[in-house]
């Protein structure tokens, strides 16, 4: 199997880092150790330690599974809350370790860094558009009530999640999620 390229390296390397400590906490010479790579060869790959949390952001999107909100296999608000079970499951995985890392970026980083700020807006927008389009679909299938658009119920739906990632991290407990899926799905998306 050949080896994956040092950019690719260091982008991996810049997830888990940035994921598991944090942006300030993390420095270059940080990423390059866990890539393996020196440290001046960061350099050709990334203007910037910021330009490499843009590209780390786009990364950990992508890891996000949006597409299950898609999949017109399975009915709309099955969608919706497998993935966040999904995502519950990951936390659980990393005995609340870890939050969301767009999240802990946008609070860390967002206020400082315009191109940050704006790499977190189009996640979070990308989410968001995803779970108000599976919101929609059980909309339309009469699964959720009509009375709040899609991208209201989504937006309302993305920032409670956000919330309970703290309360997770915070409480070190499980109780939190319990909370989330019995108001979203048993009072917001009915």
């Amino acid at each position: 199997m050949a080896r994956a390229s040092l950019r690719e390296s260091l982008i991996e390397a810049a997830v888990e880092r940035f994921h598991a400590h944090g942006y300030a906490a993390t420095g270059v010479k940080d990423i390059t150790d866990a890539a393996g790579a020196p440290k001046g060869s960061f350099y050709n790959h990334f203007a910037s330690k910021e330009a490499l949390a843009i590209v780390a952001l786009e990364r950990y999107g992508a890891s996000r599974r949006l597409e299950m909100l898609s999949d017109a296999s399975v009915a709309p608000l099955a969608r919706v809350r497998r993935h966040f079970e999904f995502l519950r499951d990951e936390n659980l995985d990393a005995g609340f370790t870890r939050g969301c890392m767009v999240g802990d970026i946008a609070v860390e980083v967002a206020d400082h860094s315009e191109p940050v700020r704006a790499a977190v807006h189009q996640s979070f927008t990308s989410w968001r558009d995803a779970l108000a389009q599976a919101i929609s679909d059980a909309q339309r299938s009469g699964e959720v009530s009509k009375a709040q658009d899609g991208a209201t119920l989504a937006s309302f739906v993305l920032n409670a999640w956000e919330g309970v990632l703290i309360a997770t991290r915070t409480d070190r407990s499980a109780k939190p999620f319990e909370s989330f899926f019995t108001v979203v799905f048993g009072v917001v998306l009915r």
